[in-house]
């Protein structure tokens, strides 16, 4: 039997928190807020029944019916270690304010908040304790945190913090939300290489294997003591400064690296060559292509086609592809409501909520460890 909670989704980007509960048995209804239009065009489309309030700061608790649960992933550009560092100083980082002070006015039973990695050291990790205290102040809640990271359920190396605070503890022996470990996934749930969550998987890790390997790595520049890294098949490859002096780890060995707003990822690929022989065994086609063909049991005799992995190449990332890294289905961002009407999503902005979301299936293992804390 499902819990039924209304959430309050701030900052909702894509509905990755609501999807997340959704997943671990809530029935949820939300009450979502963002400013992003694109992210409200795809939250509607999706979630059909949730109610729109605009943007946090004009939010009140008194306005909203009882919420059980305020979901946040606060703006992080000031926090990230990419980022500029204003930390706590900084415009957008602030915003993490409102939600506190939402908090504060609506009582929910729990709360979520997911954060980059970066907010641990931010201005020495002043930042992270003035966070700490500010939760602490509103009194009432218990929180727990830990580091965790998308790798563990999904193929993409995606470190987030996430916070919990709760008001009431079940009974028993309950162990608390953390920690959460590579081993608490559900044994059907394994981060194989980046090449299953790819668009055309009979392309990587499918249908070729077994055929002659005959391509040499690709060397991809970056700053160390060789100067570049090798990869194959099923890596992942960071696109953007293709040039620059000072890049590492640009290669991901079959993991995804950190999904960015641009999408400027891509995925080394096999290039298949082809040799189609005459009864007699001569040559009278060669052809690339991007997928193997049927391979026979009697493969180069004649009028059947010998294949080879000739090369590979580097393509970039396919939005369904970035839907998969981040455990949305299929296409959740092609559509979007405008005023009443469906409209088809640009690919820009498909890479950018994609990049801007939290992990679905890491806001499911959070959430399956709160059950206890609605039924208690």
């Amino acid at each position: 039997m499902s819990t039924k909670i209304n959430q309050l989704d701030l900052f909702s980007g894509i509905g990755g928190f609501h999807l997340g509960f959704e997943r671990a048995g809530f029935e949820v209804t939300s009450y979502f807020s963002e400013i992003d239009k694109h992210a409200v065009a795809v939250y509607q489309h999706q979630f059909k029944n949730a109610t729109y309030v605009g943007s946090v700061t004009d939010v009140r608790g008194a306005d909203l019916p009882n919420i059980d649960l305020i979901t946040f992933g606060s703006p992080c550009q000031d926090f990230s270690l990419a980022g500029k560092r204003k930390g706590m100083d900084g415009e957008r980082s602030s915003l993490i304010l409102e939600a506190i002070r939402l908090i504060t006015e609506c009582r929910p039973r729990a709360f979520v908040w997911e954060n980059v990695k970066g907010t641990f050291s931010s201005n020495d990790g002043e930042d992270f304790a003035a966070i700490l205290q500010a939760f602490a102040n509103i009194g009432g809640y218990r929180l727990e945190w830990q580091l965790l990271n998308t790798s563990w359920f999904l193929p993409q190396n995606r470190e987030r913090i996430y916070l919990v605070g709760y008001s009431t503890a079940p009974s028993g022996d309950w162990g608390g939300v953390f920690p959460i470990s590579e081993s608490s996934r559900e044994p059907h749930q394994r981060p194989a290489e980046v090449a299953s969550a790819l668009q055309h998987p009979g392309h990587s890790g499918g249908n070729y294997r077994g055929m002659n390997m005959i391509a040499e790595p690709l060397k991809i520049k970056v700053a160390n003591k060789k100067g570049y890294q090798e990869a194959e098949d099923g890596d992942a490859i960071r696109l953007y400064q293709p040039n620059s002096e000072t890049q590492r780890g640009r290669v991901g060995k079959g993991v995804a690296h950190t999904l960015e707003t641009t999408g400027q990822q891509g995925v080394v690929q096999p290039k298949i060559i082809g040799y189609t022989r005459d009864t007699q065994g001569k040559v009278t086609d060669r052809h690339l292509k991007d997928e193997a063909g049927t391979i026979h049991s009697s493969s180069g005799q004649g009028g059947n086609t010998d294949q080879y992995v000739q090369q590979y190449r580097i393509r970039r990332l396919t939005p369904i592809e970035c839907e998969r890294l981040q455990g949305f289905p299929d296409n959740h961002t092609e559509y979007g409501v405008y005023d009443g009407e469906v409209k088809k999503m640009s690919n820009t902005q498909r890479y950018k909520q994609c990049g801007n979301a939290v992990t679905v299936d890491v806001v499911k293992a959070v959430a399956q460890q709160l059950i206890p804390i609605y039924n208690a």
